[in-house]
């Protein structure tokens, strides 16, 4: 038997082996016997640990957290989801899609009010900055964001949607966040302070589509510019500041839309920031935009 072979009879194997386990885990659960299967799922788990097939353990956490979660056993299924980012944590492994789409599943799973799920969205973001982003992976942040939305927790799916890529989920869930929690005086707020946030995170693409996108599907505005609400100007002039890039422009369309400004006193700091990063700008000695952005955000 060749070599190559050998290596196929061994993995084909340890794959039956793991769906004997699988097996016998899941008609204990079935049985209720919870317990015992929750602590033997976790010898499992080290055991592969210890030998580094950190493949197997991850596979069988996820099975198991699933299985636990379809029979309310919630704690159990917490801490089985926990092992999963464990077991991502020790192998050093690349961030791959289908890990963050996993993840997110656990997370959806979860009771929303539980401290655990807090715990394991701190620990999945943390460990998913090994891919790009510095809060973690814009892909997780844009799945969190839409189980967020679907729970209709829009302030917390607007966090994460922030820290996304997905302009275009952004500005659909604000739409409807609008149109549930807000004040109809206010629908161009929405979108204002979503843009200035996009661009204060230097996501220039973002803050376009989450403005076209939230002005062409919300009822109440226009489908296109100019604009009733003088604040909705405001901002499609600054999008189109933006890419020009000229201070002067940047400067007179501030001082001409102080009375729309005004509505929120935020507004005139993310402007400045915008002017640094977009205009050149010297930052301001006494600015406290880091600490306010932050609680916003």
């Amino acid at each position: 038997m060749s070599e190559q072979e050998a290596l196929k009879c061994s993995s084909a194997r340890n794959r039956g082996g793991t769906q004997r386990v699988e097996g016998k885990l899941r008609a204990s659960v079935e049985k209720g016997d919870y317990y015992e299967a929750h602590q033997m799922y976790r010898t499992l788990f080290f055991r592969y640990i210890s030998q580094a097939k950190h493949t197997d353990a991850r596979e069988l956490m996820y099975s198991g957290a699933q299985l636990f979660f379809s029979y309310n056993q919630l704690n159990s299924a917490a801490d089985l989801s926990m092992l999963v980012l464990e077991s991502l944590e020790k192998s050093e492994a690349k961030v791959e899609d289908e890990d963050l789409e996993h993840l997110a599943k656990l997370f959806s799973l979860m009771d929303p009010n539980s401290p655990e799920r807090v715990a394991f969205v701190s620990r999945a973001l943390k460990w998913s900055t090994g891919g790009s982003g510095k809060l973690g992976a814009p892909k997780l942040h844009q799945l969190l964001a839409v189980t967020l939305w679907k729970e209709q927790n829009y302030s917390e799916s607007r966090y994460h949607f922030l820290h996304s890529s997905d302009g275009e989920g952004c500005a659909q869930m604000l739409v409807e966040y609008s149109a549930q929690r807000g004040f109809r005086s206010e629908v161009d707020m929405f979108v204002a302070q979503a843009v200035l946030q996009f661009l204060c995170l230097k996501n220039k693409n973002s803050a376009s589509v989450v403005f076209s996108t939230y002005t062409q599907k919300h009822p109440s505005i226009e489908k296109d510019p100019p604009f009733v609400q003088p604040l909705l100007n405001f901002i499609w002039f600054l999008l189109l500041a933006v890419d020009g890039g000229k201070l002067t422009v940047f400067t007179v369309l501030c001082e001409q839309y102080q009375p729309s400004l005004k509505r929120d006193p935020m507004y005139n700091e993310y402007l400045d920031r915008i002017g640094q990063l977009f205009f050149g700008v010297p930052p301001k000695q006494s600015s406290s935009y880091g600490g306010l952005l932050g609680k916003c955000l």
